[in-house]
């Protein structure tokens, strides 16, 4: 027996160490200031360092040249409260990478080449509280179902990025939101803006600058016009403005009409000739029974 346990005390060991130790495993180039912090900030990093404690809540990898996030990353890291991707050279991201982060309440994808954010982007991300996007100088999309999901969602930053307009869809889901920047955007004030400028009208408060601090391009000369020299008014002519969608089920409508009006002619015509042909046969019996 005792042979036994000494051939079992080196793993022992091993194992005790390992579970004492996890989380303490700091990747090379980084530093750990505390068990559940990982701090990799201006690294020159060009891809996420590993080994990551599993147990790490708080990581920080703004200022390096990471150009991609696996769609896997965060599968491991449920105890993530805090990432901070800012400043790095990111240039999409997959749908569904975030969508595993339960725990999230703070992402910086700021100052990155994102350009463009597709739906469900984030998943179901609802414990996240500040998301920040500002800073892309390329991101011109963001699809309507991009922020499906994120229910506890108080701050979003949308500044100083390549937008011209912005669908109100995209905003809507957002029922927790308190504050929105969507400063040093290229903003176009055409028929599609019109939409989302009765909702800032609605939703003023939640600017920190206020409409006085968003600017758009007027489509006749494309000078700058600030929103608050601007009212509903200024859009009337777009009353009858039809957005892509609109034309869209207008004309999935009249194809329906029409394949209805068709299957209706032909089913009349059909029952008119079988009509015509019993009424024939009908006759030729009765001349028959007078002969």
């Amino acid at each position: 027996m005792l042979p036994c346990i000494n051939w079992l005390q080196p793993f022992l060991a091993l194992l005790s160490s390992t579970l004492l130790t996890r989380g303490h495993n700091c990747p090379s180039s980084c530093l750990c200031p505390d068990h559940h912090t990982v701090d990799c900030q201006g690294q020159g990093l060009t891809r996420l360092p590993s080994p990551i404690p599993l147990d790490v809540r708080r990581l920080l990898l703004s200022d390096n040249w990471i150009p991609l996030i696996p769609s896997d990353f965060l599968v491991l890291y449920s105890d993530l409260v805090y990432l901070d991707l800012r400043n790095n050279s990111l240039s999409g991201l997959e749908p569904g990478t975030l969508s595993t982060s339960s725990r999230l309440v703070f992402l910086d994808l700021g100052s990155n080449n994102l350009t463009e954010i597709q739906s469900e982007t984030f998943g179901e991300s609802r414990s996240l509280i500040k998301l920040r996007l500002g800073n892309n100088p390329y991101l011109s999309l963001v699809e309507e179902d991009a922020f499906l999901g994120l229910t506890s969602l108080r701050v979003l930053e949308l500044e100083r990025n390549g937008l011209q307009g912005l669908d109100v869809g995209v905003l809507e889901p957002l029922t927790s939101l308190r504050v929105l920047r969507l400063e040093g955007n290229p903003w176009v004030c055409n028929c599609h803006f019109a939409k989302l400028f009765v909702w800032l009208m609605e939703n003023s408060h939640k600017l920190p600058t206020g409409m006085e601090g968003l600017e758009c391009s007027l489509p006749m000369d494309g000078s700058l016009m600030s929103l608050s020299l601007l009212s509903e008014a200024s859009f009337r002519e777009c009353r009858g403005y039809l957005s892509l969608t609109d034309i869209l089920i207008v004309i999935f409508s009249g194809i329906s009409v029409s394949v209805v009006a068709i299957i209706a002619s032909f089913f009349l015509a059909s029952m008119v000739h079988c009509f015509q042909r019993l009424g024939k046969a009908g006759q030729a019996d009765e001349e028959e029974g007078n002969d």
